[in-house]
């Protein structure tokens, strides 16, 4: 029971974002006692179960905002390891055929998986990746599965492979929301072969820029501005407008990422040629419907946000705003994350107030949606907001995150 309590201790601490100090000191608060007679070593006896708080237990749950009996609850067993494609996917080709296969299968086979691809697609838009990368994982061993193991015509084969290759960019992504940064590259490559296959040259393109998009958001800016160079000019020739547009936004905000003045003009380049990509689709454009998303409000928010990471705050403040005054208040990451980069630039602008009651909306949102990307923005506000510490508005958000 005490390792249980212990556990609990730890959890909640850490999500209010308490050191173990912190904690002593309320829960001394809690109890109405002087002279903090509960200090940071027993704080980190009764979590690792040396100690149980016995009397205390009343004050600790006071000081976290708890019930006692949330103190008191059996730990959960573990989760088992998230799904991996080591674990199915041969190394040296992912995407070969056995050579004995068995069960034949048709379009409606296709069919299927298309519809299975484009409700994991809309479930993203409201769900994030911590939840849905299992089911995103499975769906894509199975997808893989059935490719090697069934026997169907070339033109099915082909359809299938586009399908892979989709199912591949969108678990990508999900992968990658939930911070499995290495899962979530072996999916697209894997992807990627899958469309090359298929010859669907325009999704290859977005495999290719969505990985290219992750690596400018993970430290390898060279390699990502790179990949979404080449992304665009491999698929450029036979891509469809609004897909000329998505690949181009990545490339601005890969030379946003890169830094310097020469990437700035070159990101600023980019968004421009997105903008007149994206004029040139008209009703009778056929577009692959995973494009669904890619409109005028997108390249908004990609615009907001380069003046935002290039620290124009005086153009990127305006967009924002009015990306948020129009948006879908259910798509709560999404929300969060076109917040977080309003309260980056407010502070930019000299505007800490405002900035911190953004921040601590974002935060508020951030607490109910698993993802990696949400919490990595926090984490950029309140580095941003230090330098405010001063200010009353401020000091408060920090106090209350310190760990953060």
């Amino acid at each position: 029971m005490g390792t249980s309590i212990g556990a609990n201790i730890k959890r909640l601490r850490e999500q209010r974002g308490f050191s173990q100090a912190r904690l002593a000191h309320e829960v001394c608060k809690a109890a109405g006692v002087i002279g903090d007679p509960v200090g940071r070593q027993e704080i980190s006896r009764w979590e690792t179960g040396k100690r149980t708080p016995r009397e205390w237990l009343p004050f600790l749950a006071a000081a976290l905002s708890v019930p006692v009996e949330v103190l008191r609850a059996p730990q959960k067993p573990a989760e088992p390891p998230l799904p991996t494609l080591a674990d199915f996917l041969p190394e040296e080709d992912p995407l070969s055929l056995l050579e004995a296969r068995t069960g034949r299968i048709g379009m409606s086979t296709v069919d299927d998986l298309q519809q299975r691809v484009h409700g994991l697609r809309l479930a993203d838009d409201v769900i994030a990746g911590g939840d849905l990368i299992r089911p995103a994982l499975r769906d894509l061993r199975r997808a893989v599965k059935l490719y090697r193991e069934s026997t169907h015509t070339s033109e099915v084969g082909r359809q299938l492979l586009s399908q892979i290759g989709e199912l591949a960019q969108i678990a990508g992504w999900i992968a990658s929301d939930a911070g499995q940064h290495e899962e979530a590259e072996r999916i697209y490559r894997l992807g990627i072969s899958a469309a090359r296959q298929a010859e669907d040259h325009t999704l290859a393109g977005n495999l290719a820029g969505s990985l290219a998009y992750q690596m400018s958001n993970t430290g390898r800016e060279t390699e990502g501005l790179i990949l979404a160079q080449a992304a665009f000019n491999d698929a450029r020739a036979e891509a469809p407008p609004k897909a000329r547009a998505l690949y181009l936004d990545r490339v601005a905000w890969a030379h946003t990422k890169s830094g310097g003045t020469e990437n700035a003009q070159q990101a600023m380049r980019a968004l421009g040629e997105a903008g007149q990509a994206l004029s040139e689709d008209s009703e009778g454009t056929e577009s692959p419907a995973w494009l669904y998303w890619v409109d005028a409000g997108e390249l908004q928010v990609m615009e907001s946000r380069v003046y935002t990471e290039l620290h124009r705050p005086l153009r990127a403040v305006p967009l924002l705003r009015e990306v948020l005054s129009g948006y879908d208040a259910t798509h709560t990451r999404e929300m969060a994350l076109y917040l977080s980069w309003l309260a980056v630039a407010l502070a930019d602008a000299n505007e800490p107030e405002e900035a911190a009651v953004v921040a601590g909306r974002v935060i508020s949102l951030g607490s109910d949606t698993p993802s990696e990307r949400v919490a990595e923005r926090v984490r950029v506000i309140l580095g941003r907001l230090h330098e405010f510490a001063d200010v009353p508005e401020v000091a408060a958000i920090l106090a209350e995150h310190p760990a953060a």
